[in-house]
């Protein structure tokens, strides 16, 4: 997978940015990621592909998939704004300008709330990649549920089953969870679902 993942790195942010891809991968490896590894990395990357013809610049699109988990510690609840300061750091060393390395940053930031404002399509295509799992079908979305729960395991079940149903209630209020991909009523069906297995 990390080598997979390099290759696309290169092909979106060139060879002279390998130590970057490199971090990045890494930190996608941590072992205590259970579900927020190189594969979600590798499904948002693929799930941008699809939707990109949507965005108004793809590629920013595609690093801030790259970055969008790139600090992921379930202890804290700010690792959206500790990725996106991450890709703020980073991202001029590559000689990205100032206007696109904000765009970066916002799109990060935005991953908290999967609420991007009407006709921000870049905003749009990476939270419905974000959120793609949610439409899976049923035996993966409680693979997905059960390595979320792993994740947490720090937790105890009734503080972790109040906060994750918090959680898909504030995803069942959004008053759309997809922007482009038609995948609303199957995610709505799965997150039903779990609410009442909750």
């Amino acid at each position: 997978m990390s080598e997979k993942l390099m290759e696309r790195w290169r092909s979106l942010a060139g060879t002279e940015a390998d130590h970057l891809g490199r971090e990045l991968i890494t930190r996608y490896g941590e072992p205590h990621r259970k579900y927020h590894t190189t594969e979600h990395l590798w499904a948002v990357l693929d799930h941008v592909d699809a939707l990109a013809a949507h965005a108004a610049a793809p590629d920013l699109v595609r690093l801030a998939a790259w970055f969008h988990d790139a600090v992921y510690d379930p202890t804290r609840g700010d690792n959206e704004e500790r990725s996106a300061r991450l890709a703020e750091r980073a991202l001029p060393e590559l000689g990205l300008p100032a206007e696109e390395v904000a765009t970066v940053a916002r799109l990060v930031r935005l991953t908290l709330t999967h609420a991007p404002e009407p006709g921000d399509a870049d905003g749009a295509v990476l939270c419905d990649a974000d959120l793609a799992i949610l439409a899976s079908p049923p035996e993966e979305y409680a693979a997905y549920a059960a390595s979320v729960r792993e994740e947490y395991s720090f937790v105890p079940d009734e503080a972790f089953l109040e906060g994750r149903a918090a959680v898909l209630r504030s995803l069942l209020d959004l008053p759309v969870i997809f922007h482009i991909a038609d995948l609303e009523v199957r995610a709505r069906e799965n997150i039903g679902a779990e609410l009442a297995r909750l």
